[in-house]
């Protein structure tokens, strides 16, 4: 049932409410692509399930060829969180990351269509969280708009940029020897070790929007037993970045050394929007789907709720903000839709 104090065609937050009763964990994602799908069919919208992976698709839905497209991901992290409200809040898992922000888009959509707007699409995507792989995907479906606007929790503030991620792997291989003869071993922990310390101090990259680039020593794996001279050791890392890499990535293939193996397995761009007059703005460190969806027009980033309870077992997001959130996007879609481009 719609809140007395909400004048859109559909309330954001009932909708919030169904989208995070359907678990979705990234690789689960077809009971809540079947919703999507019979959900828009139902308001009338033309859907193409695009099949990403067995049992797991995209949703794109439009009426008339979209000149916005708005978009978010389906996905959520594990562990499932059972969806619970108080008078001000919904908690559970995917409230804030990111169904509050998809039900916000759709009733954004609605809401401009019951007004004869129908240039704008939903485009609602599988694999955020872990690969983007259905953002990948997304790049050969049609048609496609001039404008896409994603939707991540940035407290409702038009995001300038966001950073990107630099994933690194560091494997050393030693030579296992009792531990009461360290002369007859050659450790691999100590030679990562002394890699992780070297590249601590590699200057980073900084820039004027999107502020400093940072690392972060995430797991390290090695050894068999205390009293064994460890033959071998793994360290993972993730560069959040701000600029182009390569003179990064060769600084810290230097300073791993020469008895350390680098693998720079996968990496995701950082990316600058531009500001819209009347939105108030804010720089996300976070990555998102955006840089792989760059044949969908200019982007632009924003939604309801906020990072700091994203991922974790607090996960919530404000009812007031969702529906702000969705009066946002239409203010935006309006305001892309009169606009010429960047240059206008």
């Amino acid at each position: 049932m719609a809140s007395p104090d909400y004048l859109g065609r559909m309330d954001p937050v009932a909708l919030t409410r169904e989208l995070v009763e359907i678990p979705s964990s990234t690789g689960d994602e077809g009971r809540i692509g079947d919703f999507l799908d019979r959900k828009l069919s139902n308001l009338g919208y033309g859907v193409t399930r695009q099949e990403v992976a067995p049992g797991r698709w995209n949703v794109y839905a439009w009426r008339d060829p979209p000149v916005v497209v708005l978009s978010t991901h389906m996905d959520t992290v594990p562990p499932v969180l059972p969806i619970r409200e108080d008078d001000a809040n919904l908690y559970g898992r995917g409230t804030c990351d990111a169904k509050g922000l998809m039900a916000a888009q759709i009733a954004a959509a609605e809401d401009l269509a019951a007004r004869g707007e129908r240039r704008v699409a939903l485009l609602f995507l599988v694999g955020e969280e872990y690969g983007s792989d259905g953002a990948r995907a997304a790049a050969h479906l049609q048609p496609k708009g001039r404008f896409l606007i994603n939707g991540e929790p940035t407290g409702n503030l038009l995001a300038l940029g966001h950073k990107g991620a630099l994933y690194a792997r560091l494997t050393a291989r030693g030579r296992a020897a009792h531990s009461a003869y360290p002369e007859e071993g050659d450790s691999a922990i100590e030679a990562i070790l002394a890699a992780l310390n070297r590249i601590r101090q590699v200057p980073l990259p900084e820039d004027d929007v999107l502020g400093p680039s940072t690392v972060n020593i995430g797991t390290i794996q090695g050894g068999v037993r205390p009293n064994v001279i460890p033959d071998a050791c793994r360290a993972e890392l993730l560069v959040r970045t701000v600029s182009d890499t390569t003179e990064l990535k060769r600084a810290l293939t230097a300073a791993a050394g020469s008895g350390v193996q680098v693998e720079f397995a996968w990496e995701l761009a950082h990316a600058r929007f531009r500001a819209i007059p009347g939105f108030a703005t804010t720089v996300v460190r976070f990555t998102t789907d955006v840089p792989y969806l760059t044949a969908w027009g200019e982007p632009f980033l924003l939604g309801p709720g906020s990072i700091d309870v994203a991922h974790t077992d607090r996960e919530h997001v404000r009812k007031q903000d969702i529906r702000e959130g969705s009066t946002l996007y239409q203010r935006l879609v309006t305001t892309l839709l009169n606009s010429d481009g960047p240059n206008s």
